[in-house]
């Protein structure tokens, strides 16, 4: 049995006009490409949108790929800058009330957070971020990325990046435990 086709071969077939080469690398990408963009823009259907954007964006662009570097990294920035350009648009737009940390809060006693809970509590706080922050600390902590990978996504050199990732877990933290302090007088 064959090797699976690289990212590489099925470029190369792409840009000779082999449109079903382009849908087997849509289908190899588009989980994660569909993640990145819902870790930064915190809404499924936006994130979709961001998605579909970035592979039309990344077709038109094949011929700016350099060969030398990985596809993953070139098409995952361009998600990124993506998602980040669509949420600061929507940052003009109105915030909807449903999505305030503490609406529709009772009185009813909750002896400790279950993992619901803390889940929700950390998307909560994750909305507070700015995109960069959130981008860093998703690309990081949740996909895993290691620093070079994410230097090459972000743009930020390594140096510059351990900075922002440290000063990014800062203002989560700062952010968690105003919400457990405040948790704790509803309470």
């Amino acid at each position: 049995m064959s090797d699976p086709i690289t990212d590489r071969e099925l470029i190369e077939k792409i840009k000779k006009g082999d449109t079903a080469s382009f849908t087997l690398l849509v289908n190899r990408h588009k989980n994660y490409a569909l993640t990145i963009a819902t870790r930064i823009t915190l809404v499924r259907e936006e994130a979709e949108e961001v998605a579909h954007d970035a592979f039309i964006k990344a077709y038109s662009s094949l011929h700016q790929f350099k060969q030398d570097a990985k596809f993953t990294t070139w098409f995952y920035r361009i998600v990124v800058n993506m998602a980040i350009s669509r949420v600061r648009k929507k940052k003009l737009s109105t915030i909807d009330i449903d999505q305030s940390n503490y609406a529709g809060a009772d009185n009813s006693s909750q002896e400790k957070f279950d993992a619901r809970d803390r889940s929700q509590l950390i998307q909560d706080a994750m909305r507070q971020l700015s995109e960069d922050d959130r981008m860093l600390i998703s690309l990081y902590y949740l996909e895993e990325l290691d620093m070079e990978e994410l230097s090459e996504i972000s743009g930020f050199d390594k140096n510059n990046l351990k900075v922002k990732l440290f000063r990014a877990r800062k203002r989560l933290g700062q952010i968690l435990q105003k919400s457990r302090e405040l948790e704790s007088v509803i309470h």
